[in-house]
């Protein structure tokens, strides 16, 4: 199977390869065909790739003789203009969120797979991008916390006096809250968490951080992990019970995301006024709308004093790691539709049909079906 690994428009860095997993599916007997610069913004040069088996060619090569094309984001029109092969494309499609781009690839006739749609299962659980993805955005929140942040981390006994820790909230405690909660704990803040689900209140507990608990909360274990909505009665001691944590917190990063829904807003204009100047907001849900008041994806405002920070793309920040994790998931995924180097996509298999959202002309995902 000839497999071709397209460069990234800017400002994305990471690349839908790493060459560990290009010399596996070389191995396998693969084509493996990677545009030129392709991992430049990953540290991973083409050299690199030449090495581990891989050919480095043209983006007009891949387009003109790819069976499988790998690109996180999506491309253009202009571009899909271009392929005069029938590929099967893999990447980041967010197809809950753009069932317009679905209809178009359907359109197409395109086989789409949206690695962010693997299902949230246990046998999947070493394809899961969004989970790795959220490790490095949870890790990532901290570092840009503490850097923006006016004050200290740690507690500091010094000569000029002693410093008291910061405080930091963390709001959903998913794969990106519990990455953030060990990391601000490592780096010496006293940490509180909170979360609809009271299941993972042990999870926190175990790494440092105290539970924030609400009573009277709806849990699904159908729904990956993921938050639900709840009742009118329960937002409302909810926000109460927020507002408390929130107006005497240094730092507030926040995760909570509904699938195919704007993002709950958890941190209104009023709680910004009423915390201490100089805190910081990390908002990772901007791109869904945003779980702070006035947050903007993929920028930085100041509020009430208050510095939000809207950033849905921290993965991106840190490209070399974050690429070999994504690149893990991607690989241990084509094994499933690949028996060495024919293709073979079995939609019995439920990772496989629920990570395709078009085939045969068709929009096959079934949320997007029954939504």
């Amino acid at each position: 199977m000839v497999i071709g690994v397209l460069k990234e428009p800017s400002p994305e860095t990471r690349v839908s390869l790493h060459p560990d997993a290009v010399k596996l599916l070389s191995s396998d007997g693969n084509n493996i065909l990677v545009e030129s610069g392709a991992g430049d913004t990953a540290f991973l040069a083409d050299s690199l790739y030449e090495a581990a088996g891989a050919k480095v060619v043209s983006r007009q090569e891949i387009f003109a003789t790819a069976g499988i094309i790998l690109q996180i984001t999506p491309l253009d029109d202009v571009e899909w203009k271009a392929v005069t092969t029938d590929p099967v494309v893999l990447g980041m499609y967010r197809p809950l969120t753009q069932p317009e781009l679905m209809k178009d690839m359907a359109e197409r006739g395109l086989t789409l797979f949206s690695m962010d749609s693997i299902p949230r299962i246990s046998r999947a659980q070493s394809m899961d991008v969004l989970s790795s993805m959220s490790t490095v955005a949870g890790y990532k929140a901290v570092l840009l916390a503490a850097a923006s942040l006016p004050r200290f981390f740690p507690m500091l006994m010094t000569a000029a006096g002693t410093i008291a820790p910061a405080k930091v909230l963390v709001i959903g405690a998913g794969v990106a809250g519990l990455q953030a909660i060990a990391t601000a704990k490592r780096l010496g803040a006293v940490v509180e968490a909170f979360d609809t689900r009271p299941s993972v209140k042990e999870q926190v507990e175990s790494l440092g951080g105290r539970f924030v608990e609400v009573a009277g909360a709806v849990e699904d274990k159908a729904a990956g992990g993921y938050a639900v909505e709840q009742s009118a009665e329960y937002k409302a001691r909810q926000s109460e019970m927020l507002e408390k944590s929130v107006v005497k917190s240094d730092v507030v990063i926040t995760t909570a995301l509904i699938p195919g829904r704007k993002a709950p807003i958890l941190i209104t204009h009023d709680m910004l006024r009423r915390m201490r100047a100089g805190a910081v907001v990390i908002d990772l849900a901007s791109a869904s709308g945003g779980n702070c008041e006035g947050s903007v994806d993929n920028g930085t405002v100041v509020v009430e004093g208050v510095t939000i920070i809207g950033n849905s793309a921290l993965p991106a920040t840190m490209p070399e790691d974050a690429t070999r994790m994504y690149s893990k998931n991607l690989h241990t995924f084509l094994k499933l539709i690949l028996t060495k180097e024919t293709l073979n996509l079995n939609f019995e298999d439920e990772v496989v049909r629920g990570t395709c959202v078009t085939h045969g002309g068709a929009i096959v995902h079934a949320p997007l079906i029954t939504k």
